[in-house]
């Protein structure tokens, strides 16, 4: 049992009749500090002595009970109540709060602050406060679009960051996975987080590769005129291939590696030059009609000559042939080419359409 007797008191006792006096001046209290409550035994006349006696210091702002003057006798109980900082950190927006009370979980009940009551805490809300204060970081419930895989669900969540948030809904994420925004950001209401779904995997195959051509321009065909001089040959090549799929869907592929198993042979291509008086050469435009007209004026003999006066497989007569231009090619229709005579058909049937073949 503690004899401490204050400065105070034992004065007292001494000048109004020594140490018998000064011997009943022990008293037996109950001392609560911030609702911790102890039975205490002291020389005192207050409850400063009290106080004085058990080391006690008091800040400007802490609360006493009975007043530090009162007297005390055996069994008076004595409230100390610290005062404290409490700091609520809500949704990143500091609250500084100056309290009194014992518990985190009183400060909570005397704030008005909207969904506290189901907000996270980074602090048990049971906890003591120490006399030195509190910071809290709290996370009221907020609703955010989670689209994962390309598939979107509305989500309520006290989560304080993306990684969090993703965590509480068990969702773990590979090295190529995509998140945004980035884990590390805070959850905020009406934010839209998005995970994709990323796989990179790579694939061999044997595949044929093109052949590429080059022209070469020749003034002794028509222009629109082409031949082949050297025909190109497709080659074959073992190809690996860096594929990206996300969300199920392939988004890029990427060779890495070739190897050659035959090379492809370059087409070379004549490509006519030459034209008309008139600027024009050969135009094939509608050729399948045409084919179709000789096939029933000349049974497609393009260069017949029947004696009566019609000429090639379109079977103009002079005439016709003359007034469209046809001896840009030649004199007589059959002695002009299959394209040549198709592009003088052309020439008519910008003027007469079909109408001057009864094929047609």
């Amino acid at each position: 049992m503690n004899k401490a007797i204050t400065a105070t008191a034992l004065a007292a006792a001494l000048l109004t009749g020594g140490t018998a006096t000064a011997t009943g001046l022990y008293k037996d209290v109950e001392l609560s500090i911030d609702g911790q409550t102890q039975r205490v035994g002291a020389f005192a006349l207050t409850v400063s002595d009290v106080l004085a006696a058990r080391g006690v210091t008091l800040g400007a702002k802490d609360v006493v009970s009975p007043a530090l003057d009162a007297t005390v006798s055996d069994g008076t109980i004595v409230n100390v109540k610290y005062n404290k900082p409490v700091t609520l950190n809500v949704d990143g927006t500091p609250l500084t709060i100056e309290t009194t009370a014992s518990t985190l979980s009183t400060v909570l009940a005397q704030t008005a602050v909207h969904d506290l009551s189901t907000a996270w805490l980074s602090v048990d809300p049971a906890s003591p406060l120490p006399r030195a204060g509190l910071s809290v970081i709290v996370s009221t419930p907020k609703q955010v679009e989670l689209k994962v895989a390309g598939k979107s669900v509305d989500v309520t969540s006290t989560a304080t960051t993306v990684a969090d948030l993703l965590a509480e809904q068990n969702l773990f994420l590979s090295a190529t996975d995509v998140v945004k925004p980035a884990l590390t950001t805070a959850v905020a209401a009406g934010q839209q987080i998005t995970l994709d779904r990323v796989v990179v995997k790579t694939a061999t195959k044997t595949e044929s590769v093109k052949y590429s051509t080059v022209q070469k321009k020749n003034t002794s065909l028509w222009k629109g005129e082409t031949r082949v001089l050297t025909a190109g040959k497709s080659g074959k090549a073992r190809r690996t291939y860096s594929i990206t799929v996300v969300n199920g869907e392939v988004t890029k592929k990427v060779v890495v590696s070739e190897t050659v198993l035959r090379k492809a042979v370059t087409q070379v291509l004549q490509v006519g030059t030459k034209t008309s008086s008139n600027g024009v050469g050969i135009n094939l435009a509608r050729a399948a009609l045409w084919d179709r007209i000789a096939r029933c004026e000349s049974g497609g003999n393009w260069h017949i000559n029947t004696g009566n006066g019609y000429y090639g497989g379109l079977q103009f007569n002079r005439a016709s042939w003359n007034s469209n231009g046809g001896r840009d090619f030649a004199a007589y229709p059959h002695q002009a080419s299959r394209a040549e005579q198709i592009t003088v058909a052309n020439r008519y049937y910008a003027k007469a359409g079909t109408s001057p073949w009864t094929c047609a």
